[in-house]
């Protein structure tokens, strides 16, 4: 089998079932109690690590292994989870991603995780540190004074040890360790199975067959032994064979079987590295043998099989590229066929151009579908990021998701992520206050941070807000001053809505004292830029003392946008609806020249009027020869200018257009698009007249 064709498969699948482990673990931290999560979670391990040791990576499935091991103790309450198993557990968790990002690097999936896996060992042998130290060192001393107690059975197994018994059989406990100095103990435990099993039947071993089998063990393994020998004869059989250090063989009667089952939890403190091999095997309740995992596995199988089958699949976003460029030629012949067929005026090819057009309609409205993502892909690792800076910071924060089902075009939600990080990472740091300064300010411990997705006509808004310290313009003024950047002149005239866009400024920060999360003035210029690149804006809200709001506003879309058509003597520019706000006409007399620029009243204020012909040294038209001037009024944020264009075609739907690679930058230009005529128009960046 050629494993390469699977490894994109591998991956997303592996993304998939670490970002529902992570969810589901930030769930169950919320609700320690609700074992059906712990099933969820488990579950989404054990398939992890069946899909890992098929591809061949064998760190990534031992590790979660190794994280099988505790959350099956936890699903069979035998274990209470605790802060110190979250951690491990959670720090497993970004192992395994790491893993994952290296394979999808191209690496082998190999990482140094030996301390997360002697931590998780530890959980399994009842080593988890707690306040009563006293507490911790008897349950050391315990694992060491029994190194192989008797494990927890499950029902299927103690209802077949009880049968036997009553059925006249011998029911035996059997502890082999095999001797430190052996090279081959895996073929000494084979040896002692081998003997076993010509005189009874092994019904459960702890580690597992295959764990024995792959050397998995500290040189000892027990075992229930279902025979008609006496346990001294069983002894004496295994002590004769070669390089056995010791065998103990108990003879088990009803009331002891009994204990032995209701006995689960002690026998979790008690039990040793072998417990830890058991834990691994998929039952689903209890650490089973190859041969139970394998009668729980059909039991469980139904179930899988008669679940609602899935209804997606994975497509590549570049032949969704391909798809949305061959559309747009079909756009430019449809929109020919039908000036063709008004022509001839040919009444069959008339009905079928209109059908075509009615398809060709649904199909881009298809088309457009099929690259909007929900923010959700987004969003879903924002609760762990949270929960993990908190800690680190020492806060509690609540974090509230509302609006995750909103759609995105694939190219904004893949370079929104970053983003957005910032912004979270500000609020939990620089917003969200300590708990000491919390309870002073009569609010509660548990600080909330909202972070809501919304439609709102053509664009999407996303929103972070935090009931924390809020923003302090003075303060903010008083740092930009300090740091060179503005004046003392400067801040004395901007407005609180100005001072709060000093944030963003390149190398800006009003943090006292630099941390690992922020303080270095890295992060909201990039923020501000990136959305910038993307045809949006950000907007603070702030009220001092109560929290603030940041508001990011983006496009729906960025491959096909709904445009205003506008003619510039012989040339066509489109500008995107998006960002027009109205359009109108103004005479020159209504046309100011202030300081060298000139201006126009618009809604009791002035603003600028661009001239696109002089821009973009359009040869055949001059506006200011014209005695009245097409205006196109744009927006930015709170800014608005207008720009002076010839004529008005319309509106239309346009397919965008990278200008590629062999041409450079054009300011004010995003790209272009083909019309019905095929004639090419270029797309008009309307932030990049708005400074």
């Amino acid at each position: 089998m050629d494993m390469n064709q699977y490894l994109s498969m591998f991956i997303d699948e592996s993304n998939d079932h670490l970002q529902s482990l992570n969810e589901n673990m930030m769930g169950l931290e919320a609700n320690p109690e609700d074992l059906s999560i712990v099933q969820v979670i488990f579950r989404s391990a054990h398939t992890l690590k069946g899909m890992a040791a098929t591809m061949g990576f064998e760190d990534l499935a031992s590790l979660t292994h190794q994280m099988e091991n505790v959350l099956d103790l936890v699903r069979n309450n035998k274990l209470r989870m605790q802060d110190f198993i979250f951690d491990t557990l959670f720090k497993s968790l970004d192992a395994l991603e790491a893993m994952v990002q290296d394979i999808t690097s191209g690496g082998a999936g190999k990482a140094d995780v030996s301390a997360i896996v002697a931590a998780l060992q530890a959980i399994v042998r009842g080593e988890v540190p707690s306040a009563a130290g006293a507490a911790a060192e008897v349950t050391a001393a315990a694992a060491q004074n029994t190194a192989n107690a008797p494990v927890f059975l499950d029902e299927f197994q103690y209802s077949v040890l009880e049968q036997s018994l009553q059925e006249g059989h011998k029911v035996l406990y059997v502890d082999v360790a095999i001797r430190t100095d052996c090279q081959l103990k895996a073929v000494r435990a084979y040896m002692v199975f081998d003997l076993l099993e010509r005189s009874g039947e092994v019904v459960k071993s702890f580690p597992s067959v295959q764990d024995i089998e792959q050397e998995k063990f500290d040189y000892s393994f027990s075992l229930y032994y279902i025979t008609q020998k006496e346990a001294s004869e069983i002894q004496a059989m295994i002590l004769n064979l070669s390089e056995i250090d010791k065998v103990t063989a108990v003879a088990l009667d009803q009331e002891s079987l009994r204990q032995m089952g209701q006995d689960s939890v002690a026998a979790t403190a008690e039990a040793p590295a072998p417990v830890k091999e058991a834990a691994s095997a998929p039952a689903p309740s209890s650490p089973a043998s190859a041969a139970p995992a394998k009668e729980e596995t059909a039991k469980a199988a139904p179930a899988r099989t008669g679940a609602a089958p899935s209804r997606t699949i994975r497509v590549d976003i570049e032949r969704l590229d391909v798809l949305m460029n061959l559309f747009s030629e079909l756009l430019i012949d449809r929109v020919r066929l039908e000036q063709l067929a008004s022509e001839v005026q040919n009444t069959d090819l008339t009905e079928t151009v209109e059908h075509m057009g009615r398809v060709s309609g649904d199909l881009q409205n298809i088309v457009m579908k099929l690259r909007m993502v929900p923010v959700d892909t987004v969003f879903n690792r924002f609760p762990r990021m949270i929960r993990d800076l908190a800690k680190s910071l020492d806060k509690k924060v609540d974090l509230i998701i509302t609006g995750a089902e909103t759609e995105l075009d694939r190219t904004v939600i893949d370079e929104i992520g970053d983003p957005l990080v910032h912004l979270l990472r500000n609020a939990v740091d620089h917003g969200i206050e300590s708990i000491p300064d919390r309870i002073a300010a009569g609010k509660p411990e548990m600080g909330t941070v909202n972070l809501r997705a919304f439609h709102s006509g053509n664009h999407v808004f996303i929103e972070i807000e935090e009931d924390g310290t809020g923003i302090y313009p003075q303060k903010v003024l008083k740092s930009a001053v300090k740091k060179g950047v503005i004046t003392q002149e400067q801040a004395a005239a901007m407005s609180d809505d100005e001072a709060y866009q000093m944030l963003f400024a390149p190398g800006f920060s009003t943090a006292e004292v630099i941390s690992d999360v922020s303080g270095r003035g890295v992060g909201l210029d990039v923020v501000k830029s990136k959305i910038a690149s993307l045809g949006g804006n950000v907007t603070i809200y702030s009220t001092p003392g109560k929290g603030t709001n940041f508001s990011v506003q983006l496009p729906l879309t960025l491959s096909i946008i709904a445009a205003m058509l506008v003619r510039i003597g012989s040339e066509k520019y489109a500008i995107p609806l998006s960002s027009i706000v109205e359009t109108g006409i103004v005479k020159q007399s209504q046309i100011r020249t202030i300081h060298g620029n000139k201006m126009m009243e618009f809604r009791n204020s002035h603003i600028p009027i661009v001239s696109l012909s002089k821009i973009f040294s359009i040869p055949d038209y001059d506006e200011s020869t014209e005695e009245e001037t097409e205006i196109v009024v744009i927006r930015k944020g709170d800014r608005l200018v207008a720009l002076a264009v010839q004529d008005f075609i319309g509106q239309n739907e346009i397919v965008i257009k990278n200008l590629g690679k062999y041409l450079p930058e054009v300011q004010g230009i995003s790209g272009a698009t083909i019309l019905g005529d095929g004639q090419v128009a270029l797309i008009i960046d309307p932030n990049a007249f708005i400074k």
